[in-house]
């Protein structure tokens, strides 16, 4: 990787700026105010096994709340781990790996884009365009597993792209392949070699045709490489796990087919997953007229096909969730990048001009609401003072006004570039605030009883039957394991212990244990992590701790 930050020295004065300024958007768009956000469910199941690694020893068979956890390769959660050694409870670090691994995604998304089109234009502005792509950003900064196999294997596509495309440096780039397709393997199986390395050999195939039989060994090189250091975990867990490690895969093979099934259309919205240019996506896939205008026709092609195989592959699968559709991101910057590039070049027939002003002119009108939305959802419940609205106003009217300006002269880059602006004023400016609209303002978290000196040690329960969230585990600090309550006997054995419940204790005790043991209400606990009146609110993350003494 060091030769392609050293080959910077050889690129003109105007590529090593923008260079420069790429790694500045990255840095506001992955790492800055990237902890104001409470974690979601997935992070925090990260996150509670990072930390039973670290705190339990358990790095190689991963545990989460004291039961096995491995329906997911332990890769992110090794660098999650490793946070935790660094730096204990910090989730803003917790979240930087997961932003570092974004950020790589990027610069081979720039490279890739340069290769295959041997334009820095086209790459620049695709990279500008993936960096303020809705889910990019929203995956960039949570500590979760699909950022990590997803840049993995773009690194692996483009030194795949390298090796049977380029004269020289064959053999390296089939090794550095063969590394980054064990990575996004042990980040999360083979969920980006369907979604995004398959989908790319067809459309490269189709399009770019690099069969070279001279370059045989390399491949059988890579492949070899990949199993050696892909499968070094699995084979693990399975020599020393074999009951579990069957019933997990059988498990998981059951959840792709029968869990979260939707309809095969389920996917017709995922031009919707990048955000801002949702419009100019959909207008990016105009084929039969983008196809006679554009220069590099037939990249523009074989970027749409790479698209277009994705969509119905992952329409193919029973299981759907719209986080699947992030490798579909990858593509659609492309194709929205030839279209600027197009456009920065030439706008002159009176479809162009219509096409790009309309598209501009949306986006600065929604630019102009975003002032009216804050003064309703964030001034007038006191989230801001007067002085910061007004200055935030402001600013985002002054943007808004460029991108009109852009689209009255025409110019396309100077558009995205108010865009991208935009972005990095919200993650530098509005984030803070963000967070406070966004999370519970009455959250009064379990993790309180980390300080009380009585519970030093003492371990925690509940009722067994019931539901525990992962994330008040991650709250706690600590393993919450069930009991039942009915057994006198296996509770006996356990005292002192904290019982979970959901109301007051004594309702849930039943009477034979209430005279063995002392009820201490410890306090009253709501872990919703999202604010009152939001849909993701729920009465499952209240608690009331009690301490159960004997008598």
């Amino acid at each position: 990787m060091i030769r392609y930050f050293c080959a910077m020295k050889f690129l003109t004065h105007k590529n090593r700026i923008r260079a420069t300024l790429l790694f500045a958007v990255c840095i506001f768009t992955f790492f800055v105010n990237n902890s104001t956000i409470y974690p979601d469910i997935m992070e925090c199941r990260n996150i509670v096994t990072a930390r039973e690694m670290v705190y339990s020893g358990h790095w190689l068979v991963p545990t989460m709340n004291g039961d096995l956890r491995l329906e997911k390769p332990p890769l992110p959660t090794w660098l999650t781990a490793f946070a935790e050694v660094l730096s204990p409870d910090n989730l803003a670090l917790q979240r930087a790996f997961a932003g570092i691994a974004a950020s790589l995604l990027i610069l081979f998304f720039f490279l890739l884009g340069r290769d295959i089109t041997h334009s820095y234009d086209f790459a620049w502005i695709s990279s500008l365009i993936l960096c303020t792509s809705y889910n990019i950003v929203l995956m960039g900064r949570t500590a979760s597993w699909d950022i990590y196999c997803h840049a993995f294997m773009l690194g692996a596509i483009y030194f795949i792209f390298s090796t049977f495309t380029k004269p020289r440096n064959s053999w390296p780039n089939a090794l550095l392949a063969g590394v980054f397709l064990a990575l996004s393997f042990m980040s999360k199986g083979p969920v980006s070699f369907y979604g995004l390395l398959l989908p790319f050999i067809i459309a490269m195939l189709v399009y770019k045709r690099p069969l070279q039989p001279h370059r045989s060994l390399q491949l059988i090189a890579m492949i070899m490489l990949f199993l050696a250091i892909g499968s070094l975990w699995y084979v693990y867990i399975y020599a020393f796990h074999p009951d579990i490690s069957r019933f997990v895969l059988g498990k998981e093979s059951s959840a792709w087919l029968n869990h979260n099934v939707r309809p095969w259309y389920y996917y017709w919205s995922f031009f919707l997953e990048t955000g801002v240019w949702a419009l100019l996506t959909i207008t990016a896939l105009a084929v039969t007229y983008w196809k006679k205008r554009i220069t590099l026709k037939r990249e523009y092609l074989f970027v749409f096909l790479w698209l277009a195989v994705q969509i119905v592959l992952l329409s193919c699968f029973p299981e759907k969730k719209k986080r699947y559709l992030l490798p579909t991101l990858i593509p659609c910057a492309y194709l929205i990048g030839f279209i600027f590039t197009y456009w920065h070049s030439e706008i002159s027939s009176r479809a162009d001009r219509l096409l790009f002003r309309t598209n501009a002119c949306l986006i600065g009108v929604v630019c102009l609401l975003i002032p009216v939305a804050g003064w309703w959802f964030v001034f007038l419940p006191g989230y801001i003072t007067l002085e910061s609205f007004i200055i935030i106003g402001s600013i985002i009217g002054v943007i808004a006004c460029y991108i009109f300006l852009a689209a009255y002269r025409k110019h396309a880059f100077h558009f995205v570039y108010c865009i991208v602006a935009l972005f990095l004023f919200a993650e530098a400016a509005i984030m803070p605030f963000v967070g406070d609209v966004a999370n519970n303002r009455d959250f009064h978290s379990i993790s309180a009883t980390r300080s009380m000196p009585k519970l030093r040690g003492v371990p925690f329960f509940y009722v067994n039957g019931q539901q525990l969230r992962i994330e008040i585990v991650y709250e706690a600090h600590r393993c919450i394991r069930p009991i039942n309550l009915t057994n006198t006997d296996s509770v006996m054995r356990v005292l002192p212990a904290v019982i979970l419940t959901h109301g007051d204790a004594a309702k849930d005790i039943p009477t034979q244990l209430r005279s063995k043991v002392n009820i201490s209400p410890i306090g009253h606990f709501d872990n919703n992590m999202r604010s009152k009146g939001s849909w993701q609110y729920r009465p499952e993350f209240i608690y009331d701790a009690s301490l159960l003494t004997r008598k």
